[in-house]
């Protein structure tokens, strides 16, 4: 038998007092003696007050545009310390507080969630150092939406006793097996698994097949602490067996992990049901069983049925919340037909930004397989999902995607109105409802949101990537799209700065706020060229911040607030009509991020491509990681290179149970798997008459921000990896949307086509 081997920092700060006593974790952190060096960045006045240190917070930004903190922390690498502070501020406010190095790359060892209310907050926690470079602590106060205040004192760094150590640990898990990919592994691929252990020797591990018979063995290798979970880490590889087969297992200190596959198509069945989730995401037509399955079957949505007052006659929003969100001077005197599109998520908004980049997905994932499918991926087929269009001549992907590009153009002004070609940016209920409730039901009334840059650029990308890819089935709907992305391009360029707001959150619908369309107008010109060949959009392409710049953050390629690292891929993949010059360059910018991503990776415990700042994992964190496979999964395309492939394979690995929660994070895949993601409609968690969410629905992930009241009363004190709870009502952590399960689309079939 086989053996196998072995400060995110502002550039600039303001220190108020002289250097601390090299003796001290913390200098006059009771602030009595005028001896501490906290300092302020980006928009935060310090001041001492009766032995507090208080800072004056300017309103918005981003939460790492308004710092304080504190340098020059030495730390024993491998000791556990415990910081505490009393907090003051005269209202609710919650904040990440980082401890990192002091210097780039800014290497965090902890960040904490602390949330202060009203009056005086005490806050602690405990966290052993991974290095003993200089370290700074961080507070990142930015983000709120009026200027605040927030007062310090007893700030206290040192070394934790064993009982805050125990009390810490409890928290973190240490009963799991070997972690794997409960779907399988490819037979050519790698096969790892993750090991959540405080030894620091290797571990013996064996594989057994069905049966129970050893099909294998070999020693873990030690991976090192890992601060999204807590523990020290190892890794089973056992990439040399080639065996295809059902049910293996890897046994680790008596432990057993869950059953996994070793073979050849993985993915194919998800590419399937993953397409096939967005048919009972459809509003404004009946879901039937016959095609859904049963459980999913529901009469058409907000078709003017009642209670439902439906999308057929939408009139803007008024009143006082308009007027709030908007000012005084928008309005409009006319109601437009928005039915039909996609539910966004589990409520019965439809959001322009987010259909634009869910749906430019789906195209995408039609447009790779046509071009670097090998002339028979199954993209190309009139019979790959369920949905009532089989067989009309269309591939199914693009009869899909033009249930949400109808209702995207419909979002449009009409000529003759004021803001003609603009978008509106939303449409959704007035008031939030209640879960359960079924689209059919929904009693509340309906508005039209104010048109938006952002919303029309989103219209004008995925617009003209429509037309080129329907131009060989529908030439007609192929013209009116290309007529109504430039129309819209031109609106846009008569608009530049109309841009959505944030409200209060109260009105129904997410709020989708951008002030930034830069990237947008990007994405959308880049759509235009591709499709068009105008030298014009060439122009505004090598005009933009963005066309020789990086574009692939590190925390999440791009996502429906920056899309233009999907602008940057489409015109490596696509843009056969660029210069040539400007092609090589583009490409080689993609492969460059994308063996960029494979080196982040490749310091993973874990193996997925994902590491935000401060260790911290953001709202939707299992799409930001579909995000980033995608930019590898075009470096493969367009270099051919195995190494690539086999990035976005391992990647996968994680969001099927390679994971410290030990769960597939698609419903219906693996032996434990995500079932009650958010949702007004598959909620059979508060009724069981209801079903769960149909095999493939993607769950958001764990999210370090604890907004919910399942996450704040269940996940305090999480690590940031295990911030997440498969509860219907955790809507921070567990949400499922458009905009997820298109990039899950996109990286099944790739994979299913890869083999």
């Amino acid at each position: 038998m086989p053996k196998f081997p072995n400060c995110l920092v502002l550039a600039f700060f303001v220190c108020l007092s002289g250097p601390a006593k090299a003796a001290d974790l913390i200098a006059d952190g009771s602030f009595e003696k005028g001896q501490d060096v906290f300092w302020a960045a980006g928009g935060v006045a310090l001041s001492r007050e009766r032995g507090r240190l208080c800072a004056g917070v300017e309103a918005g930004g981003q939460p790492w545009d308004r710092l304080i903190g504190v340098n020059d922390l030495q730390f024993s690498a491998g000791k556990p310390y415990r910081l505490s502070a009393i907090f003051e501020a005269r209202g609710e406010h919650a904040f990440p507080v980082l401890i990192q190095r002091n210097i780039e790359p800014w290497t965090a060892q902890a960040s904490f969630d602390a949330t202060v209310k009203a009056g005086k907050t005490e806050f602690s926690s405990v966290f052993t150092a991974s290095e003993a470079e200089p370290a700074q602590i961080i507070l990142q106060l930015g983000g709120a939406k009026k200027s605040w205040r927030l007062c310090l004192d007893d700030v206290v760094v040192r070394e934790a006793t064993a009982e805050e150590v125990e009390a810490k640990e409890k928290n973190v898990r240490r009963d799991l097996p070997a972690l794997v990919n409960q779907t399988g592994y490819f037979l050519d691929g790698p096969k790892r698994a993750t090991i959540v252990s405080d030894s620091a020797e290797p571990l013996a591990f064996k594989l057994e097949d069905a049966d129970g018979v050893m099909v294998g063995e070999g020693l873990t290798a030690p991976a090192g602490f890992d601060a999204t979970v807590g523990s020290e880490t190892q890794i089973a590889d056992f990439s040399a067996f080639a065996t295809a087969g059902e049910g293996y297992r890897l046994v680790v200190s008596g432990k057993t992990s869950y059953p996994f596959s070793v073979g050849h198509d993985l993915y194919g069945k998800l590419r399937v049901d993953a397409l096939s989730w967005f048919y009972p995401q459809r509003s404004g037509i009946e879901i039937k069983g016959d095609i859904a399955g049963d459980a999913y079957a529901r009469p058409a949505g907000h078709v003017q049925d009642s209670p439902n007052r439906g999308d057929t006659q939408v009139t803007c929003l008024t009143g006082k919340v308009a007027t709030k969100l908007y000012g005084k001077d928008w309005t409009c005197d006319y109601t437009l037909d928005v039915s039909g599109g996609w539910y966004d998520a589990g409520d019965q908004g439809k959001y322009v930004v987010n259909g634009g980049i869910a749906v430019a997905q789906l195209l995408g994932t039609f447009e790779r397989g046509l071009k670097y499918g090998k002339g028979a991926s199954p993209v190309m087929s009139d019979s790959l999902s369920r949905i009532p269009e089989n067989g009309n001549g269309v591939p199914d992907i693009l009869d899909e995607a033009r249930w949400e590009l109808e209702f995207l153009m419909k979002m449009m002004v009409p000529d003759g109105q004021p803001l003609a070609g603009m978008v509106h940016h939303k449409v959704h209920d007035t008031k939030w409802t209640a879960v359960p409730m079924l689209p059919h039901l929904d009693p509340e009334l309906r508005a039209l949101h104010r048109p938006s840059t952002a919303a029309t650029l989103n219209l004008a990308a995925a617009a003209a990537q429509g037309a080129r890819l329907f131009a060989p089935y529908d030439e007609a709907f192929s013209k009116r799209l290309l007529a109504a992305a430039q129309k819209a391009w031109l609106a846009a360029a008569s608009n530049p700065v109309l841009f959505a707001p944030d409200s209060d959150g109260l009105q129904g619908g997410g709020d989708y706020g951008d002030t930034d369309v830069t990237d947008e107008t990007y994405w959308a010109a880049a759509e235009l060229y591709i499709t068009t060949g105008d030298a014009g959009y060439l122009t505004t392409l090598k005009s933009s911040s963005f066309w020789a710049e990086p574009v692939f953050p590190a925390l999440g390629a791009f996502h429906w607030r920056n899309v233009a690292g999907l602008a940057r891929l489409d015109l490596a993949l696509y843009g056969d009509n660029l210069p040539e010059d400007d092609r090589a360059m583009i490409q080689a910018s993609v492969v460059s991020a994308a063996k960029n991503f494979v080196g982040l990776q490749q310091k993973e415990p874990f193996g997925h491509i994902y590491r935000p700042a401060g260790n911290r994992y953001d709202w939707g964190s299992n799409q930001l990681i579909l995000q980033n496979m995608i930019v590898v999964s075009a470096g493969y395309d367009l270099t051919g290179e195995q190494a690539l492939l086999n990035s976005v394979r391992e990647s996968m690995d994680y969001l099927f149970g390679r994971n410290a929660m030990n769960i597939s994070y698609v419903t219906g895949y693996g032996s434990v798997f995500s079932k009650n993601q958010h949702s007004r409609w598959y909620a059979h968690q508060v009724d069981n008459a209801l079903p769960n969410p149909p095999a493939g629905t993607l769950a958001g992930g764990p999210n370090s921000s604890l907004v919910d009241d399942i996450a704040k009363t269940r996940l305090k004190g999480c690590w940031p990896q295990t911030c997440y709870a498969d509860d219907i009502m955790s809507w921070g952590t567990n949400e499922m949307t458009i905009n997820w399960n298109a990039p899950l689309v996109y990286i099944a079939s790739f994979l299913a086509d890869s083999r």
